[in-house]
């Protein structure tokens, strides 16, 4: 799914199950989504994807 798309964090987890199993990115996908959402949360603030370092 994340194949057909083009933004960064598709590409990002693209590039992880080409070099690694896909149970891999999958995880490493969750795990990114989780740390932006504690930060927002914690932060009191907006999603800003510009921000997110991949």
């Amino acid at each position: 799914m994340a194949g057909s798309k083009n933004d960064r964090m598709s590409r990002w987890v693209t590039h992880i199950a080409e070099m690694r199993q896909h149970n891999i990115a999958a995880v490493a996908l969750a795990n990114k989504t989780a740390r932006i959402a504690w930060a927002i949360m914690t932060k009191g603030t907006d999603y800003q994807p510009g921000l997110v370092a991949v």
